[in-house]
């Protein structure tokens, strides 16, 4: 059974926060966490980030655009066209700027965009529409 969405921006957000650098993965874990998101998994590959989210089934995915070899993009199509059995709300993170993939994101079925270092459980409830 899928577990219960949260309610409302002060409940808990599940999230699978996908990227391929060990040491960013960690330090959003913790941030994360103490704002009182849930990161219920991580993944750092399209595959792994399938079956991850296909297992857990988070509120949020968080998909970092330049997954090594992989494009964040790929992933997100995937996710959000129902690929693990539920279109999931997708995040594109980046250390770049939004700006520098505006046209990306607009053109992608994801829910919005986040730079790494603006990454925050109010920010993710504000681009889920929670805030």
């Amino acid at each position: 059974m899928r577990p219960t969405r949260p309610c409302c921006h002060t409940c808990l957000v599940r999230c699978l926060l996908v990227d391929d650098n060990g040491a960013f993965i960690e330090t959003a874990r913790l941030l994360l966490a103490r704002e009182g998101v849930v990161v219920a998994g991580t993944a750092s590959s399209i595959a792994e980030a399938l079956r991850q989210a296909s297992a857990l089934q988070p509120d949020v995915v968080l998909v970092d655009i330049a997954l090594g070899d992989e494009n964040g993009f790929d992933l997100a199509r995937h996710l959000a066209g129902g690929d693990t059995g539920a279109g999931l709300a997708v995040i594109m993170i980046s250390t770049r700027a939004g700006a520098d993939y505006a046209d990306l994101v607009a053109d992608s079925p994801a829910a919005g965009f986040l730079a790494k270092d603006e990454l925050s459980a109010v920010a993710i409830q504000r681009i889920l529409g929670r805030a």
